[in-house]
């Protein structure tokens, strides 16, 4: 028989995976830090070093399209505590090859590869099952909590490893990441999410991925959105490749990993904001109006070899990204089915994939080859831009930052005087979750049964 959690019980759910997730996604980030290091004390190589970013983002996009079309045909609670103990059982196993002396590079490479098509199955399952247990009203505070959580582990997971990987060795840090996923695959089983009835059309997988994309290109507010997504995702890539050599023209590497953790200092605080005000009460001013604000943010950077000027724009910056995606995932999980949710958020997560890894790519030819030279003494702009902002090393990665910044500036701006984007809270809600059974007086038109 089918039936919809209510709305207490389906908050209780949410927090109980929440809590699991921010435990895993710590571990996560414990491993990710200590297995690069690893690799550059093994191999002093550099290009050894980022084919690890490689093996995470070739992969997740690979296999991105069809992840979520089976998020949508599976159960997404079992979806994601099978990601969990995939994950659990991929460390398990790197910990028993690091104990035998057997650990190679390549032996990294595949776990790394593993536990990002695992993720690939879980962040739209995870997504597409927020809007199944809290109420429309609380889906921005809900998100802005699931964006506090990414916070923390960016934050705390650098930190601990430090010290872990100096008291326990990478073994240590090993184990202690299976047991996080292990913690989070616990929340799971202990948990309840409301499944979507979905109707048996005898649909092909492929037909079924490409319905997503087919749902988002009829409604020009959602393509709109993810377009803006994308190209923040593509600028923003580019300037978290560039902030390194930035800061480093001007600071010691100290001060570097100062900076970089009063950004996430940043990301926490908004995070915590978001879930303590719930943002702007029309989500669309907090993805343009905010897309605006990181722009100017990152425009800032340019503006002078200033170590307290870089590091007051990159905390506004990071402080402002949660309401960019609390507002962008609010809007997804309250207009589109959630039987369609898990392939949509799955397109965002393909293109977050493809946009981010070439923004990684375009960022050193264009620091290199582009804009150093232009603002090096003597160049093509050392007499016009150069008198304002500085000449010499470092100074055209400024003018990149400044360049990076107005575009995303321009992005939003334009975006927002499109009516489609403007206006596309207006599209019809898609009945889901406790929302509507709570506030409704006519049965809703999709019901949704608990798994035993």
């Amino acid at each position: 028989m089918s039936r919809v959690v209510s709305h207490d019980r389906g908050l209780r759910n949410f927090l109980l995976i929440w809590f699991g997730q921010l435990i895993s996604g710590v571990g996560s980030r414990l491993s990710a830090f200590a297995l690069g290091i690893w690799v550059l004390q093994e191999t002093g190589s550099t290009t050894r070093f980022a084919l690890i970013f490689v093996a995470m983002s070739v992969p997740a996009l690979l296999v991105s399209p069809l992840a979520g079309a089976l998020v949508d045909r599976w159960d997404r609670r079992r979806v994601m505590l099978c990601c969990e103990l995939l994950s659990a059982a991929t460390m398990l196993s790197l910990a028993g090859l690091l104990a035998a002396g057997r650990l190679e590079l390549w032996h990294i490479y595949a776990a790394v590869a593993v536990t990002a098509v695992a993720n690939a199955f879980l962040a739209p399952a995870y997504s597409a099952s927020i809007p199944l247990l809290a109420s429309r009203d609380q889906l921005t505070r809900v998100n802005g909590l699931v964006q506090t959580g990414a916070a923390v582990a960016q934050v705390a997971g650098p930190l601990l490893a430090g010290v872990l990987v100096t008291a326990f060795s990478l073994h240590g840090v090993l184990m202690i990441d299976a047991a996080s996923f292990l913690a989070g695959a616990a929340a799971l089983a202990l948990a309840r999410v409301p499944r979507p009835e979905r109707s048996e059309g005898g649909e092909s997988l492929w037909r079924e991925a490409g319905d997503g994309f087919r749902y988002v290109r009829q409604r020009g507010g959602l393509l709109g959105l993810l377009s803006v997504f994308g190209v923040n995702n593509f600028l923003f890539g580019i300037a978290s490749i560039a902030i390194t050599p930035l800061v480093l023209s001007f600071a010691d590497p100290a001060r570097l990993g100062l900076q970089m953790g009063i950004g996430g200092a940043g990301l926490l605080l908004g995070g915590l904001t978001m879930t303590a005000t719930g943002g702007p009460r029309r989500r669309i001013h907090g993805v343009l109006g905010c897309s605006l604000l990181a722009g100017l943010a990152i425009a800032v950077h340019g503006l002078a070899p200033s170590f307290v000027l870089v590091t007051a724009a990159g905390f506004a910056m990071f402080a402002v990204l949660p309401a960019i995606s609390a507002s962008n995932d609010s809007i997804w999980q309250s207009k589109v089915p959630a039987e369609l949710q898990g392939r949509c958020f799955a397109i965002q997560r393909l293109l977050s994939e493809a946009a981010m890894p070439l923004g990684y790519c375009l960022a050193g030819p264009l620091a290199e080859h582009l804009f150093e030279p232009m603002l090096a003494h003597g160049g093509a702009l050392a007499g016009s831009v150069g008198m304002v902002i500085g000449t010499g090393p470092g100074r055209g990665i400024g003018l990149m930052f400044i360049v990076l910044g107005l575009l995303m500036a321009t992005v939003a701006m334009a975006a927002y005087c499109i009516k489609a984007i403007r206006q596309v809270e207006q599209l019809p809600d898609a009945i889901s979750g406790p929302a509507q059974t709570e506030t409704a007086r006519t049965p809703p038109t999709t019901t949704y049964r608990e798994p035993a």
